[in-house]
C-alpha cells in the first residue's frame, strides 16, 4: 500500500514547477489531490491528467489564494470532491527582485499578498477540516539563508513563512496537526527560466557554492514533500528543511 493511500491533499500553485511536481508525487504516493491554479488551467489540467494516468485521483480548482473567498473555495473543493482533507501544501508564490531604490508599494504588496497573506488564508480555511495526523507544508526558500542582493521583499516574505510555520506548529500542535517549512534552493522551473536565472551568472555562482554540484530539479523537492506529508515524519513539526544540495 502506498504511504498516502486514503489521504486527500490540496497543493496551491500546482499548475507548473515545484507545485506540479509535488502534486504528481503526492498522487503517486496514493493521495487524492486538488491541483490549484490561478491562471494556467491548461497546466493544471495536464497535472491532473498525469496523476489520473498513474491510477490516481485529482481535480483542478482555480483560485487566488490572496483572496479569502477563493482560499476557502479551494479547500472546500477538496472536501466536496474527496470527502476530507489531510494535507495542505502552501506552494503558491511570486517573486520579483529589485534593489532598494526601486522598491514600490506595488512590488511589496504583490509578493506579501500571495506569499504571506495567501498562505495564512488557505491555512485558516484548511485548519477547519484537518484532523489528527494532518500535515501542513509551507514552501519557503533558501533565500533566507543566502540573502541575495535585490531580494529584500521576496526574502522578507520567506522569512515570514518560516516564522509563521513555527507559530502555527504551536497553535495546531495540540490538535496533532504538524506544520513544517520546506525551503528549496535554486530549482530549474518554468519560472526560473522566464526570470533569466537559468544559464546566467546567478546559476553559475549558485552551482559553485553547492556541494552537490548542481541546481535542483522539481522532483528533488517533491520527494521531500511526500516525506513531510506522510507518517514517516510524524515526529517533525515547526521545522525548516533546507533542500538546496548543501548550498548555504
Amino acid at each position: 500500500m502506498s504511504k498516502l493511500t486514503g489521504k486527500v491533499a490540496v497543493v496551491t500553485g500546482a499548475s507548473k514547477g515545484i507545485g506540479a511536481a509535488i502534486a504528481k508525487a503526492l498522487g503517486a504516493a496514493g493521495a487524492a489531490v486538488i491541483v490549484n491554479y490561478a491562471s494556467s488551467k491548461e497546466g493544471a489540467d495536464a497535472v491532473v491528467a498525469a496523476i489520473k494516468a498513474q491510477g490516481g485521483k485529482a481535480a483542478a480548482v482555480r483560485g487566488d489564494v490572496s483572496k479569502a473567498a477563493d482560499a476557502q473555495a479551494i479547500v472546500e473543493a477538496a472536501v466536496k470532491e474527496f470527502g476530507r482533507l489531510d494535507i495542505l501544501v502552501n506552494n503558491s508564490g511570486v517573486y520579483e527582485f529589485a534593489p532598494l531604490e526601486e522598491i514600490t508599494e506595488a512590488h511589496y504588496r504583490k509578493q506579501f499578498d500571495v506569499n504571506v497573506l495567501g498562505l495564512l488564508l488557505t491555512t485558516q480555511a484548511a485548519a477547519k477540516h484537518l484532523g489528527e495526523g494532518g500535515s501542513i507544508i509551507n514552501i519557503g526558500s533558501l533565500v533566507t539563508r543566502i540573502v541575495p542582493a535585490g531580494g529584500s521583499v521576496y526574502t522578507a516574505t520567506k522569512g515570514a513563512v518560516d516564522a509563521i510555520t513555527g507559530v502555527l506548529s504551536r497553535e495546531l500542535g495540540p490538535r496533532k496537526i504538524r506544520v513544517n517549512a520546506l525551503n528549496p534552493g535554486m530549482v530549474e522551473t518554468e519560472g526560473t527560466h522566464t526570470a533569466g536565472f537559468i544559464g546566467s551568472d546567478f546559476e553559475t555562482h549558485a552551482v559553485s557554492q553547492t556541494p552537490l554540484g548542481r541546481i535542483g530539479q522539481p522532483d528533488d523537492i517533491a520527494s521531500i514533500a511526500v516525506f513531510l506529508a506522510s507518517d514517516d515524519s510524524g515526529w517533525l513539526t515547526g521545522e525548516q528543511l533546507y533542500a538546496g544540495g548543501g548550498l548555504r
